[in-house]
């Protein structure tokens, strides 16, 4: 009744009510009874909403639910281990299951997957304003000069993070965007680079006549599509291959190494080229945006992770087939991986908790290039639609 005459606002109800999960079911009927709506699907969850609305969602009314299969068992190896696992995919699209378990199986009958992770970082970029194209110049010397101090200062907020480098500092007019660029351990590291350069700009502020306009001045770049992050990287940055026999890409895949190579060449790379994209691949995203929603990962990233290359070879008549995956931010901490849910599904794959990041990292490269491997096979054999039609699209 408060609610209705205004007395309260639907924010305010964790703060008087007895818990975060009363506080959830009021709202849910107060809003079932403004939109004259059933929300009964939504209101059935297993999750604890207590640390829930404090740490990861505001104004809660339930959960949506998302169907979650497996693939596998998926089998690679990266720098640390052997890794033999199945793993969990949150999907609605009929068919993608199907297509990324061949492409777990055409691995596993070939020399294995192996997967390198090249770098780990997280970047912040604010937009800076000063007085002149002379003061902009001098600014950027300026950062370059203290380094050391500006890293100290802001290693201070965090007992994982490192300043790694301030790189590129680019000047447009008088403004200056320097690109901070942090190593985040296990947490995929947002927050903490966050409030890591906020903190360094209090000292560039001080000691210099400048402006902050933005904390954040796109040039990190943060959940949109770019070259820069496709050159130096974000997240994980993650290279994967197979090495694929002549016999399994014509028993398993129904087609051949000729079809597949030239497949990827027409599609991948010619017709990405002449749209513009960023994504040099068939469906990176499909795998990304699947293993994300089941382990609790930043949906929102999906943008970045699904920016990346597909490459494939005739290697004496067996095919050798790689994806590149420059920006792919994840984290086996923190975030949403806490949820009930994505903490059984990391649990699944041994990927929860400190020391894990890498071994979820080659996972989720594997599968992407399990997909991928799948999807051109489909593509070069005349698959695609026919399987689509039969797996439920």
């Amino acid at each position: 009744m408060k609610l209705e005459s205004g007395e309260i606002k639907i924010h305010q109800l964790e703060k008087i009510c007895d818990s975060a999960n009363q506080a959830t079911d009021i709202r849910r009927q107060f809003i079932e009874n403004k939109t004259d709506t059933k929300l009964e699907h939504i209101g059935s969850y297993s999750i604890d909403m207590t640390d829930t609305s404090k740490k990861n969602i505001e104004n809660p009314i339930g959960t949506i639910q998302v169907p979650v299969g497996v693939a596998g068992p998926l089998k690679i190896t990266n720098d640390e281990e052997t890794i033999n696992t199945y793993v969990p995919l949150a999907t609605t699209e009929g068919a993608l299951l199907a297509s990324v378990n061949r492409g777990c199986s055409v691995i596993r009958r070939s020399d294995n997957c192996k997967i390198s992770i090249v770098n780990n970082q997280m970047t912040r970029a604010p937009a800076i304003k000063t007085k002149s194209v002379f003061e902009a110049n001098k600014l950027k010397k300026w950062i370059e000069d203290n380094f050391d101090k500006i890293k100290q200062l802001a290693e201070t907020t965090t007992s994982h993070g490192k300043l790694l480098k301030i790189d590129p500092i680019v000047i447009v007019g008088r403004y200056v965007y320097p690109r901070f660029v942090y190593y985040t351990g296990d947490s995929m590291g947002m927050n903490m680079v966050t409030i890591a350069t906020e903190t360094a700009l209090s000292l560039i502020e001080e000691e210099n006549d400048i402006q902050v306009i933005a904390l954040s001045g796109n040039l990190c770049v943060d959940k949109k599509p770019s070259a820069i992050n496709m050159v130096e990287g974000r997240g994980k940055s993650i290279v994967a291959e197979v090495t694929v026999p002549k016999e399994i890409v014509e028993k398993t895949l129904k087609t051949t190494t000729e079809a597949i190579v030239e497949v990827n060449y027409v599609k991948n790379l010619l017709g990405s080229a002449i749209s513009g994209s960023y994504g040099f691949n068939a469906h990176f995203a499909n795998m990304v945006a699947a293993i994300f929603l089941a382990c609790g990962q930043d949906p929102a990233h999906v943008v970045e992770g699904s920016i990346g290359i597909t490459s494939a070879e005739n290697k004496d008549g067996d095919l050798y087939f790689s994806i590149t995956l420059p920006d792919l931010p994840v984290a086996t901490i923190g975030g949403g991986t806490r949820l009930e849910t994505p903490s059984e599904c990391l649990n699944m794959m041994d990927c929860k908790g400190s020391g894990k990041v890498n071994r979820f990292a080659s996972i989720v490269a594997g599968i992407v290039l399990a997909g991928e491997l799948s999807l051109a096979g489909a593509l070069a054999a005349g698959h695609l639609a026919r399987a689509h039609k039969q797996l439920g699209r």
